[in-house]
């Protein structure tokens, strides 16, 4: 049973964890900020973090883009849930495709450990991420060859919808493919929470 958590602002919606999961305190999370990593901006991580930490969570870092093959299993199998930040989509893609996380963040959904998305963190498990090439540079990742996401959902979230600074971007991807793709446009107050097959959006 798929549990996810997928928000444009994590900081801004983590008051609506517990309605996916009671039972916080003590359990391991690891944290992946990897798409934060080629943006000059990245306060939201450092609020990400701080915000899983109120809930009693305890954090361990995994930055894909420089941790071994073994790193990445080890701490992915080890851990309670998944974190991903947000950030570039494009290079978030390419590193988690590079190091091998991609495969073990998919089986791990599958199995049914909760995954929480920020913004990028939730784009990429959208079945491809070639629809927010207006709200990301792509040129960043050039080594990705294929813009196929992690395919755990059967929608593409819009994040960020009427919220600066992407009022502009986030409106010129629902203008390009709503009529083409099932998208979920959401604000930073909003999350989509899946809780099994169904989605559900809650705010605050």
């Amino acid at each position: 049973m798929k549990k996810l958590f997928l928000s444009s602002s994590f900081d801004d919606t983590a008051s609506l964890l517990n309605t996916l999961e009671a039972t916080l305190a003590g359990r391991t999370v690891t944290f992946i900020p990897t798409a934060a990593v080629p943006e000059t901006y990245d306060a939201y991580v450092h609020e990400g973090r701080k915000a899983l930490e109120k809930w009693g969570l305890i954090v361990q870092e995994l930055e894909v883009s420089t941790a071994s093959s073994e790193e990445v299993a080890t701490k992915l199998q080890q851990s309670d849930l998944i974190y991903v930040s947000g950030g570039n989509t494009f290079f978030l893609l390419q590193e988690l495709r590079r190091s091998g996380a991609e495969k073990y963040i998919q089986a791990h959904i599958q199995e049914g450990k909760i995954y929480i998305g920020e913004s990028a963190g939730s784009i990429i498990l959208a079945p491809d991420i070639a629809y927010v090439k207006a709200m990301d540079d792509c040129t960043v990742a050039p080594d990705l060859s294929s813009y196929e996401g992690l395919n755990a959902i059967d929608f593409y979230p819009v994040p960020h919808v009427g919220c600066p600074p992407f009022v502009e971007s986030a409106a010129q991807v629902m203008d390009e493919y709503q009529s083409t793709l099932p998208l979920v446009p959401i604000t930073n107050s909003q999350v989509i929470v899946m809780d099994g097959e169904q989605y559900r959006i809650s705010s605050i």
